[in-house]
């Protein structure tokens, strides 16, 4: 292998070779030496947290606003105009569009979640072939959950939160809940099979790969902190609810699941499934399994591998050009929705457009006449089915012309309209006076949300990218690995975008989601989702790679290392990708269409991602590149901070591998 032996013999130092120490390793042994203490703790913030929801705590209401745009200014005026005058109600018409009560339901929540769970259990009991071993990360996220669902309503006391929060909540929550605790129980286990006693076990694990963890749940934070870029406050309050299920796992995993584990030491092995061999986590066996063999057909087969794998991806990826942004009207909800079959009949009856009338409105500023104008102009255009007479407040100082387009809201069609309002005929109506008018309503509002996460998408890419290529870049000391994980990452998210398109949007295996019904892709999905998983896919990167440094660190060549990698590691990132992705799936059965497209996207990503990305593509393309991968300019090396993905360790016989130029792989 090219390299110095440890007395080990294999060039590396064994678990119990090569505890951990510093700062963190201190935490997760004080937990692990006092878990009794823990448990207490959180008994008492949970106590805490109930007591602040019962006294401050606040319910959802949705509250859209769009900071500078036509639709929100429109909003404004009726709001000061007419509202203060007829007892602040505004003219129905108009808080329709903007409030959502009337034109989307509740979503209802519960069966997707359980449906969700049972699929994690059925996944983590062919995982670890017990039944204890397995109830843990479903119990820790369920703690989770719960704890963030407190924390939510907490933070609604204080602010607005809309009613597609608790949704993300869910979806992220139990994902990351169950993935997180699984990548610590998988390393405990195999620690106390490799000889470690239940205190060192759980405390190396909390070491290691909580340590792994930490680093997860902040580049998902990262990401979704992001959103606050795009200056929609909705979208920003989104992308928090999703993080709060991110953070109450962070924190119950790196205390309360170690000293969970410490308690239960060599119990977590009991109740062994029926019917199924039990599992030896010992390295001797893990470097026979299918997983294993896999990554050593990747490594040896590379230079073929890699231009085959990256072709089909981004053949895939390329169908998101397809996409269409705008807004998905009740006629694409399930046809079991009240909503869906009241749109139906008033489409039947009154024309398709009648359920997203298109308000324009005047404040008039001395230019009495501008209303009328506008009447006039858009009566007999292409695409309008009528107009009614303009509607003015008491002070006549406000009027509202409501335009019912020919088609329907979603409609490209109905997006030139507004188009063509907002360009041609609105300033055309008022040019040489002083009136000004703001095309407005559902449609409107969405092609304005649309125009916001175009115009700040550049900065909002800049900025979760940039930043987490330096958390990589600090974590692994290497500028290849850090780009490769945003590069395969951002690969990853078109896919899933890709997908959703062609499912939603240009109707294939469309049945298959119980909808009947294409429709464009709302336009705030895209910025949320891809936040999330930017996050959720470093998530795999980081356990993957944190599992192949340390072996590199401790003495192996890189593509050794790739091999061991997968072989210790491989299972559960194969494993927490089919649970995560299982948990999203759940949510196609949900009979919201936002949260059937949530579920198609972030599932099919998530997968692709860990499946094809992080078990495939990535170890092919490093193991080309050999001791490259971990280069790193020098002056980036000493300006970064030392705090690496792997903890720092005690013990003799380190090993330390030089870097050199990688030589050319296709056999063994």
């Amino acid at each position: 292998m090219g390299t110095d032996e440890t007395p080990n013999g294999n060039g590396r130092q064994l678990a119990h070779e090569r505890l951990a120490t510093g700062a963190w390793a201190g935490w997760a042994r004080a937990c692990a030496v006092h878990p009794r203490r823990v448990l207490l703790s959180w008994l008492g913030i949970v106590v805490i947290l109930i007591a602040l929801v019962a006294t401050v705590g606040g319910g959802l209401r949705d509250e859209f606003e769009i900071p500078g745009s036509d639709t929100q200014r429109a909003t404004d005026l009726i709001e000061q105009e007419f509202a203060t005058e007829q007892g602040g109600v505004a003219p129905v018409g108009v808080t329709v569009e903007f409030n959502g009560d009337a034109e989307f339901p509740p979503i209802e929540q519960g069966t997707s979640e359980l449906l969700g769970l049972l699929a994690a259990l059925i996944v983590l009991l062919i995982v670890f072939r017990t039944f204890v071993a397995a109830f843990i990360p479903i119990v820790l996220a369920i703690a989770a959950l719960l704890t963030a669902f407190l924390l939510l309503f907490i933070l609604a006391g204080l602010t607005d939160i809309n009613t597609i929060t608790p949704i993300l909540v869910s979806m992220i929550g139990l994902g990351v809940g169950i993935d997180y605790s699984l990548f610590i129980v998988t390393r405990f286990r195999q620690l106390l099979h490799e000889g470690l006693s239940p205190e060192d076990a759980a405390a190396e694990a909390g070491a290691s790969a909580g340590r792994a963890v930490l680093f997860a749940g902040l580049t998902v934070a990262i990401g979704v902190s992001g959103l606050a870029f795009f200056g929609l406050d909705f979208v920003t309050k989104l992308g928090i609810g999703s993080a709060l299920g991110v953070l109450t796992t962070v924190l119950l995993a790196n205390s309360l699941l170690i000293a969970v584990l410490r308690l239960l030491g060599h119990k977590i092995d009991r109740l062994k499934m029926p019917f199924l061999p039990a599992i030896d986590d010992s390295e001797a066996a893990r470097e026979k399994t299918l997983i294993a063999r896999w990554g050593r057909f990747v490594t040896r087969r590379a230079n073929v591998v890699f231009p085959v794998v990256l072709i089909a991806v981004l053949a895939l990826a390329a169908t998101s050009g397809l996409v269409r942004l705008g807004v998905g009207d009740q006629g694409t909800q399930p046809t079991e929705q009240t909503a869906r079959r009241a749109y139906d009949l008033l489409a039947e009856g009154f024309g398709a457009g009648f359920n997203g009338p298109i308000p324009i409105v005047v404040a008039v500023n001395d230019d009495a006449e501008a209303p009328q104008r506008i009447y006039e102009g858009v009566r007999g255009i292409d695409g309008v089915a009528s107009a009614g007479e303009p509607q003015f407040n008491d002070g006549k100082s406000v009027a509202i012309v409501f335009v019912t387009p020919s088609t329907a809201p979603q409609a490209e069609e109905t997006d030139e309209l507004v188009d063509r309002l907002r360009s041609d005929v609105v300033p055309t109506a008022v040019e040489g006076g002083d009136a000004v008018a703001y095309v407005s309503g559902q449609t409107a509002a969405f092609k304005d949300i649309g125009d916001r996460i175009m115009e700040r998408a550049p900065l909002f890419l800049l900025y979760i990218i940039g930043v987490t290529f330096i958390v990589l870049a600090m974590a692994f000391r290497s500028i290849v690995v850090s780009l490769t994980a945003a590069v395969t990452t951002i690969l990853s998210a078109f896919v899933g975008f890709g997908v959703l398109t062609l499912v939603v949007q240009e109707g294939h295996l469309l049945g298959l989601t119980g909808l009947d019904r294409t429709g464009p892709i709302e336009t705030f999905i895209p910025p949320i989702a891809f936040a999330i998983l930017f996050g959720l896919s470093m998530d795999y990167m980081v356990f993957l790679m944190s599992r192949i440094r340390e072996e590199h660190v401790h003495g192996l060549r890189t593509r050794e290392a790739i091999d061991h990698g997968i072989a210790a590691i491989g299972r559960v990132v194969v494993a927490a990708a089919v649970i995560m992705g299982t948990v999203f799936a759940a949510f196609i059965l949900s009979g919201d269409r936002v949260s059937k497209e949530f579920g198609i996207l972030l599932a099919v990503a998530i997968l692709v991602d860990a499946l094809v990305m992080r078990m495939t593509l990535v170890p092919a393309f490093f193991t080309l590149l050999g001791e490259r991968t971990w280069y790193i300019p020098g002056w980036m090396d000493r300006l970064l901070p030392n705090v690496t993905v792997e903890a720092p360790h005690e013990g003799e016989g380190r090993v330390s591998v030089e870097p050199k130029p990688a030589q050319a792989t296709g056999g063994p």
